[in-house]
């Protein structure tokens, strides 16, 4: 893939990605979150365009957002890793899992650290298990039929 095509996806990933958030701002944030944006964590499966991709939508949603510094640094990074391991998985039916597990890990140790001391604090484990939940609703109830329409097209997009 030349650079102009990697940078071109990578910054229509990015922009789209920010869009949904600010869209769909309500859902967007929270213990639980159901960030429909996610959708678009399948798309390294594809492309590795999509690594830097989410990355930067990430960083650009989380500027933003209302966790401030914290949540742009580690949001970013759980994005990251997320990104990079969809990007290497080759099974389709899997490529959804990453980003549920690393953000139900990474983002619930972040949130649970925000909320620490809040009069209704909740659980470490309920926190995690709110964001996979989340997670789980839009990378295999939007982004796997996602999926498979872009594969249908791949060859067209990518």
């Amino acid at each position: 893939m030349n650079k102009t095509k990697f940078l071109t996806q990578a910054a229509m990933i990015a922009a789209i990605y920010v869009v949904l958030v600010e869209v769909f701002k309500p859902f967007s944030y929270g213990i639980m979150q159901v960030r429909i944006a996610e959708v678009l964590t399948v798309m390294p499966y594809f492309t590795p365009a999509a690594v830097p991709g989410l990355t930067v939508g990430v960083i650009i949603s989380n500027i933003i957002g209302p966790y401030g510094v914290l949540d742009i640094v580690v949001g970013s990074l759980a994005t990251l890793i997320a990104a990079y391991f969809t990007y290497k998985m080759r099974k389709k039916i899997l490529a959804p899992l990453p980003p549920i597990i690393v953000n139900a890990i990474i983002i619930g140790l972040m949130l649970y650290y925000i909320f620490l001391g809040s009069p209704d604090e909740t659980p470490l484990l309920a926190i995690m298990g709110w964001v996979a939940l989340g997670q789980t609703i839009v990378c295999y109830g939007l982004g796997y039929p996602f999926m498979l329409i872009l594969d249908k097209y791949k060859n067209n997009i990518f």
